[in-house]
């Protein structure tokens, strides 16, 4: 696949050849200052950040000029909610993940260091994608997404791991900690995500959390074995990705996939 704007397009074995996928980043656009890219052309997606609505919908008009259809875009609120991104008709519901199974409609989610995952059936009829920061992951985003597509006949599904903030970087606090081991389905799973966070020397309560890892996890209990992804650090990476954690006002990137 190759494409006039700069994007990532992901490394994922097995995903099958009617399916679409990509992830955006921070160049490409015409957004200025802290939503540009160090040289004034950010690709910033998002309309919630305070860019000039103009350079947004400039940026979005690029993005969907490479792709089947406008991107099915979603209100997002750290919620679990999925819609169905063939029969939205240019509405925005607060969702925090679609799935589709018509040809056309393009899945996207959002994001700045917040964990953006992909998904398609192991024959593509069946795609999805979800937003997942730390309380969306908590309280099942992925599962319901994962049930979603299932309701719509997927069995095997694939999943790919977008740009997100790296372990070295997510620095939380017990709470967080705390939310995943009561919603662990067993001891073993219990100590699974524990393992995530790695408790910081000289900060008491405080952990570096590995949102992969708890991710690889979440999946695997709903039955999805085969990941992808969940090597880029969007903190640490001021060159290709927004991050809020890194610098407050900033833009928003978008990981994308639909049937062909």
């Amino acid at each position: 696949m190759t494409s006039p704007l700069p994007c990532i397009v992901p490394h994922w074995p097995g995903l099958p050849a009617n399916v679409g996928a990509l992830a955006t980043v921070r160049a490409g656009g015409v957004s200025q200052g802290p939503y540009g890219d160090g040289q004034g052309a950010g690709l910033n997606l998002g309309t919630h950040v305070g860019d000039d609505p103009d350079h947004v919908a400039a940026n979005r008009a690029r993005l969907a000029a490479i792709l089947p259809a406008e991107p099915a875009w979603l209100s997002q609120v750290h919620g679990v909610a999925v819609a169905d991104a063939g029969k939205l008709d240019g509405h925005v519901p607060d969702a925090d993940a679609s799935i589709a199974t018509q040809a056309g409609a393009v899945c996207v989610v959002m994001t700045a260091d917040c964990l953006p995952v992909l998904f398609s059936s192991t024959d593509g009829l069946v795609v999805g994608a979800a937003h997942a920061g730390w309380r969306g992951l908590a309280n099942g985003v992925l599962q319901r997404t994962v049930d979603s597509m299932r309701a719509q006949g997927a069995t095997e599904i694939l999943a790919w791991l977008g740009p997100a903030i790296g372990p070295q970087q997510f620095e939380v606090g017990q709470d967080v900690l705390q939310a995943f081991r009561d919603g662990a389905r067993d001891d073993v799973e219990r100590q699974v995500l524990s393992d995530a966070f790695a408790a910081i020397a000289g900060k008491p309560g405080k952990y570096l959390a590995n949102i992969y890892a708890l991710a690889r996890t979440m999946l695997l209990r709903d039955g999805v074995a085969q990941v992808a992804g969940g090597e880029y650090c969007t903190v640490s990476d001021a060159v290709q990705f927004y991050s809020y954690r890194r610098d407050g006002v900033t833009g928003r990137q978008a990981s994308l996939i639909w049937r062909k």
